[in-house]
C-alpha cells in the first residue's frame, strides 16, 4: 500500500492518473494531493539543483531567491488553515443550489470532461490575471523572480484564489464538486515540473502540452514574451485564442521592472500599494477605476490593456538581483527556514485537533520568521531588533512544545541554536544602538 501511495504522488505530479484511481463520490473522499506532494518538490528540487550543477558548473537556485520562492508558497496556503478554498467553497454552494444536470461522479467521460473544462477556465484565469490591473497585482507575486527554477514555481500569491473562483462557477452547473476537487489540484501540480531551464525541448508534445519550453516565455520580460502562453496542462488554448509564442531570443525572466527586494509581504503586495497611488494621480473616477480593471500598463489614452513602450529595453545581457551577503548568515538564514518549515507542515497535518486560537498565533510565527529572514536577506537597518524578537518568541514556542525539531535527537542542539541566536542578535541590537549614540555625539 505504501508503494501505491507513492506511485500515485508521483503520477499525480505529471498528471498521469487514471479516472479509476482518482475518482471519487464525495469531496472528503479526495485525497489532499497538493499537501501530500511535498517529498516530491523536495526531491524534484534537489535533483534539479544536483543535475543543473553537473550540467553547468554552477547551482541554479540561490538562496536568496529560493527562501522567498518557498516563503512565498508558504503564505500563498496559510489561508488553508483557517478556512476551506475559496475555489472549492464557492463551487459547492452553485452545486448545491444551481446546479442544471449531475453528471456521474465515477464515469470516465465525466473526469475528462472535467480535465478538459478547468484547463480551459485556467486559461481564463491566467489570462485575465494579466490583463486586469487589480488581479496582477496578485499574480505578480508567481513573476518576481528573475530566476527560473522549480522553486519559482512555488512562488503563488496568497490573494489570488480569492478571485479566481469565478472562472470555475460555470463548471459547477454540471460537474459534481468531488472531480472537480481532484482536478483543481492535478491542474496545479502539473505546472510545478514545468518550471525549469534543464528540459530544453519535448519534441511533438510541444504541441499539445504545456512544457518548459512553452513557460519559459510565460515568464519571460523580453517583449516577444510578454502576455503569452498561458496554457496550464494544454497549450492548445494559446493556439487558438492568438496567445502563443515560441521560444526565441534568449529569456530574460522577471517583472518588466523588477522589485530587487526579499521582503515576504512586499512581494506578497507591493503592487496593490502602486495601483492604489497610481490611481490617486488621476482626477477623474473614470481613470481612477480604470487603474485597477484595465491592463498594468495602462495610461489614459491608451487603449485598454496599454502598450510597452515605457518598457526598459532588454538586451540579453540582464544580471538577476543577487544580494552580498555573508556565508556564515545564509547557513543561519536557512537552518532557520528548515525549522519554520518543520513547524508550517506540523500545522498542517494537525490542524485537526489544534484549537484556533493555536492557530492563529503560530500562523502569526510562521509570519513572522519569513519577514524577519526577508529582512535579513535585504539587509534592512531594522533586521538586527526584528530577528531578536523573533529569537524571544521561537524560545518560548520550544519551551511550551508548540514547536518541535527536525527529529527528536536534534532537541538539545536546537535549543542551544536557538539561543546562542537570540544571544548574538541581543549583543549586536546593543553594540549597534552604542555605536549609533557615540555618532550622533560626534
Amino acid at each position: 500500500m505504501e508503494y501505491d501511495s507513492v506511485s500515485r504522488g508521483a503520477r499525480a505530479m505529471f498528471f498521469m492518473l487514471t479516472p479509476n484511481e482518482s475518482s471519487f463520490e464525495k469531496v472528503e473522499d479526495v485525497p489532499q494531493y497538493v499537501q501530500q506532494a511535498t517529498p516530491f518538490f523536495v526531491g524534484l528540487m534537489v535533483l534539479e539543483l544536483v543535475v543543473g550543477f553537473l550540467k553547468t558548473g554552477a547551482p541554479v537556485i540561490t538562496i536568496s531567491d529560493g527562501i522567498t520562492s518557498l516563503s512565498a508558497g508558504m503564505v500563498s496556503r496559510l489561508p488553508l488553515l483557517l478556512m476551506r478554498g475559496c475555489e472549492l467553497s464557492a463551487y459547492m454552494h452553485v452545486w448545491n443550489h444551481y446546479r442544471l444536470v449531475e453528471l456521474p461522479w465515477d464515469s470516465a467521460w465525466t473526469w475528462w470532461f472535467t480535465f478538459l473544462g478547468v484547463d480551459f477556465c485556467y486559461y481564463w484565469v491566467h489570462r485575465f490575471a494579466h490583463e486586469v490591473a487589480v488581479l496582477w497585482a496578485a499574480h505578480q507575486v508567481h513573476h518576481s523572480s528573475e530566476y527560473y527554477n522549480l522553486t519559482t514555481a512555488l512562488r503563488q500569491s496568497v490573494t489570488q484564489p480569492f478571485t479566481s473562483w469565478v472562472f470555475y462557477l460555470p463548471m459547477a452547473l454540471a460537474v459534481p464538486p468531488s472531480i472537480f476537487a481532484v482536478h483543481i489540484q492535478l491542474n496545479l501540480l502539473y505546472q510545478f515540473w514545468i518550471h525549469t531551464e534543464l528540459i530544453r525541448d519535448l519534441g511533438p508534445l510541444e504541441w499539445i502540452l504545456n512544457t518548459p519550453k512553452h513557460h519559459r516565455v510565460h515568464h519571460g520580460r523580453n517583449l516577444y514574451c510578454i502576455d503569452k502562453n498561458y496554457g496550464g496542462i494544454l497549450i492548445i488554448w494559446d493556439r487558438l485564442f492568438g496567445t502563443f509564442a515560441q521560444e526565441a531570443d534568449q529569456v530574460v525572466y522577471g517583472l518588466v521592472f523588477p522589485i530587487k527586494r526579499f521582503e515576504i509581504l512586499y512581494v506578497q503586495l507591493h503592487y496593490y500599494l502602486y495601483l492604489w497611488k497610481k490611481s490617486k494621480t488621476y482626477k477623474t473616477i473614470s481613470n481612477k477605476l480604470s487603474s485597477f480593471l484595465n491592463g498594468p500598463s495602462w495610461k489614459p489614452g491608451k487603449r485598454r490593456l496599454g502598450d510597452h513602450n515605457d518598457n526598459p529595453k532588454v538586451t540579453g545581457k540582464e544580471v538577476p538581483h543577487n544580494p552580498s551577503w555573508s556565508l556564515p548568515v545564509q547557513i543561519y538564514a536557512v537552518i532557520h527556514f528548515l525549522l519554520v518549515l518543520k513547524t508550517y507542515q506540523d500545522l498542517f497535518e494537525n490542524k485537526m485537533i489544534l484549537s484556533q486560537l493555536t492557530i492563529l498565533g503560530m500562523t502569526g510565527y510562521v509570519l513572522l520568521t519569513l519577514t524577519s529572514l526577508g529582512f535579513l536577506i535585504d539587509q534592512r537597518p531594522s533586521s538586527a531588533v526584528l530577528e531578536l524578537f523573533r529569537c524571544v518568541v521561537m524560545m518560548t514556542l520550544l519551551k511550551y512544545n508548540y514547536m518541535k525539531p527536525l527529529a527528536p535527537s536534534l532537541a538539545v542542539p536546537t535549543e542551544a541554536f536557538v539561543s546562542i541566536s537570540l544571544l548574538y542578535w541581543a549583543l549586536h541590537s546593543i553594540v549597534s544602538q552604542l555605536l549609533g549614540i557615540k555618532k550622533k555625539a560626534n
